[in-house]
């Protein structure tokens, strides 16, 4: 299935019944006074965030999401039967945005939370509420409200816990394959990750986390070269950024320092909030640098970068050096708050109010 992350929709609550203006007309009772009924509420726009969908594609095809109408009163004091609610099914991390106001509506991080995104218009009412004393036949009655109406941006950040970031070819999809049973494509070539994989790192039985894995940064991204900051949105739910450089004899091909430091600011000129997150720096391709000369490379490398967090040297082909590192990933998540998303959801609450 195609990788959606992004889309345009519209939702229109329904509109409410209208009253009734009716008037008892029974053999044998005599000025039978108004008994005209009320009108139907309209239905309600809901969406609920279901862990069993990982993509927005559906929103491509289906762009006007449309409750129900509430029915008329009639005679008899009969009540309009309200409009049915719209449910709207969507992925954990999905946030709505009022594409006029730039205002965010929803953001569904938990799953099985529900929001109202539009509220059904209210009945009328029936002109056996108008009756007084003075006013033995009133034929006044109201139209039903109209419903809500928003025009909404979707946009879909997955949610995760580790982040990969790195240039193109830097091992980002090799390095999942091999702590985890996703299996993204790997090749030897520029852009093979074209969407964000997402993997389950199991440390043992007990213990786990969520990795992703987006496409390849370039510099000058920030100006739409690459694939620009298309993806970057799915690191901003994660607890820690790993920064994987290469580090394989390849000089004539780029400086690793460089691709490094224009990666981190890429990073910045996106959002100020990820460029401030925890990162850890690993050097990957470790296994293509002579043996006798890892410690020395990795070293000048730390030196030039001026690095002064959290490193590792691994080679994510063979895998060395992955399991320590997963293993110190998860003991730094295990010492963190717990995310929000493992809380118990909260009770259902709309967006919008009367």
């Amino acid at each position: 299935m195609k990788f959606i992350d992004e889309a345009k929709i519209q939702v229109m609550a329904g509109k409410g019944g209208d009253g009734s203006a009716s008037f008892r007309r029974e053999k044998f009772i005599p000025n039978g006074g108004p008994d005209g009924g009320d009108g139907g509420r309209g239905g309600s726009v809901f969406v609920v965030a279901d862990c069993n969908i990982n993509t927005l594609v559906e929103f491509r095809y289906t762009r006007i999401f449309k409750a129900q109408k509430g029915e008329s009163g009639r005679g008899a004091q009969c009540y309009g039967k309200g409009g049915e609610d719209l449910i709207v099914r969507v992925p954990v991390g999905t946030v709505f945005t009022d594409i006029n106001s730039g205002e965010v509506v929803a953001d569904l991080a938990v799953n099985g939370q529900k929001i109202c995104l539009a509220k059904g218009g209210k009945g009328g009412l029936g002109n056996q509420h108008f009756k007084s004393s003075t006013n033995r036949a009133p034929r006044q009655h109201t139209l039903g409200e109209p419903g809500e109406e928003w025009e909404l941006a979707l946009e879909l950040k997955v949610l995760a816990d580790v982040g990969l970031l790195g240039m193109p070819n830097a091992g980002k999809s090799t390095f999942i394959r091999a702590v985890s049973a996703a299996r993204p494509k790997v090749a030897d070539y520029p852009f093979t990750t074209l969407a964000p994989n997402l993997g389950v790192v199991r440390v043992d039985s007990e213990r786990s986390f969520v990795i992703a894995d987006i496409p390849g940064l370039i510099e000058g991204a920030a100006e739409g070269a690459g694939l620009g900051h298309q993806f970057l949105r799915h690191l901003q739910r994660t607890r820690v950024l790993l920064h994987l450089v290469d580090i394989s004899p390849r000089w004539e091909e780029g400086d690793p320092v460089h691709e490094a430091r224009a990666i981190v600011e890429e990073l910045r000129k996106y959002d100020q909030q990820l460029y401030e997150k925890t990162r850890w720096l690993v050097l990957n391709k470790i296994d293509m640098v002579d043996e006798a000369e890892r410690e020395a490379v990795v070293a000048q490398f730390i030196k030039d970068y001026e690095w002064s967090g959290p490193v590792f040297a691994i080679s994510a082909l063979e895998g060395t050096g992955c399991t320590a590192l997963t293993y110190a990933l998860m003991d730094y998540l295990g010492a963190q708050a717990p995310r929000i998303e493992e809380e118990e959801p909260e009770a259902v609450t709309p967006a919008v109010t009367d």
